[in-house]
């Protein structure tokens, strides 16, 4: 399965696996539940049925035994979505299934042992796997699943018999997962792709202005929660609009462009940034108290220095406001942020100013 991720940008990342790990288990999980209660009917079906034609040593309440485990683990992975519990009750049927065949088997002593139905499942469940151990393990269950039926034959014609039967459908299993597989991770590369775009800006590969709220939402209640002190920053590049009236927005894009990244390679991995709309941006600093914040945006000023425009190097103004329990939220806090940049802008430009609700700090121009 990792092979497919050689295509996928940022792949090599574990993360990837696993989030794509997730997404089959979602996918799969009605299939899981759903084969499940059919294996249950089947079951009984088929015990019922081989009673009525053959005469077993074994008491039928006895072969009947596994439908009752077999139910409950059907009704029990109806509310299951995560990738190893599916696995392990999906798998735990399988070993049920196998037993019950095996008990079954032995209904016609005198006659050739019955294990065409362990055939089926390795055909019938190859799709609903989610990871590779899991589907090497219900193989060899299935392969080796009914070989104490088998080896209890007189000859070895049953036994080489089912070996060139097991070796077809497994052969088929096999062909199976890897075409659902391949579809499902281009399904999940398309979806990954949508919703990228819809979350991010085309131009710069930030975060829109609703993602960024969601996510900061989120966050800060998250901070909230723990105690954590959180600082929200918002930047503007000073007299952008004259770079586009003189020099044309082509230029003005790649100015963009070069202060995102900027910005992004002086910010953490449990850091928001996200743009606000044209030439304004907003960071989200969870964990950081109001001098540590000040300390990273006196950071991000002078690196953004290094961004080149037409006429020199670009300078930005920021404003930082402090999370405090009396405010609304997220938007409350963008709000003093707004002010507090704006305020940097009257103040000559090119410096940071804290939220005066938060305290007063300034950095002068270089």
């Amino acid at each position: 399965m990792y092979a497919l991720f050689k295509d996928l940008p940022g792949a090599d990342d574990s993360v990837q696996r696993r989030k794509f790990t997730i997404y089959l288990a979602q996918r799969m999980a009605p299939a899981i539940h759903a084969l499940m209660l059919l294996s249950v009917f089947a079951y009984l079906l088929a015990t019922a049925g081989h009673a009525f034609v053959s005469v077993s040593p074994i008491p039928l309440l006895l072969r009947l035994a596994p439908a009752l485990p077999l139910f409950l683990l059907a009704a029990a992975s109806r509310r299951v979505k995560r990738p190893l519990p599916l696995s392990l009750l999906a798998l735990s049927c399988m070993l049920l299934l196998e037993i019950g065949i095996n008990l079954n088997g032995i209904a016609t002593m005198t006659g050739p042992r019955l294990v065409m139905p362990g055939l089926l499942l390795p055909v019938a469940t190859s799709v609903i796997w989610i990871e590779r151990w899991d589907f090497l393990a219900a193989m060899a269950l299935c392969a080796f699943g009914p070989l104490p039926l088998l080896l209890g034959a007189v000859d070895g014609a049953p036994v080489f018999q089912y070996a060139i039967y097991m070796t077809i459908a497994l052969s088929v299993a096999v062909v199976l997962r890897v075409f659902i597989l391949r579809t499902l991770f281009e399904q999940f590369r398309l979806e990954q792709m949508l919703r990228t775009q819809a979350n991010t800006d085309n131009l710069t590969g930030l975060l829109l202005r609703n993602r960024f709220l969601e996510l900061a939402r989120l966050a800060l209640d998250d901070c909230l929660g723990q105690r954590k002190p959180t600082c929200l920053l918002y930047l503007d590049a000073d007299r952008f609009k004259q770079i586009n009236d003189d020099h044309g927005h082509a230029v003005g894009d790649a100015v963009l462009i070069a202060l995102a990244a900027c910005l992004r390679a002086q910010l953490c991995d449990t850091d928001l940034i996200g743009r606000m709309g044209g030439e304004e941006f907003a960071v989200l600093l969870p964990g950081l108290d109001l001098a540590q914040a000040t300390l990273r945006a006196e950071q991000l000023r002078l690196s953004a220095h290094a961004v080149q425009r037409p006429d020199g190097p670009l300078a930005i103004s920021i404003g930082i406001a402090e999370c405090r329990p009396v405010d609304d939220g997220i938007e409350a806090l963008l709000a003093r942020a707004d002010k507090a940049m704006r305020q940097a802008k009257k103040g000559g430009r090119n410096r940071v100013v804290v939220d005066n609700a938060t305290g007063q700090g300034t950095s002068t121009q270089d």
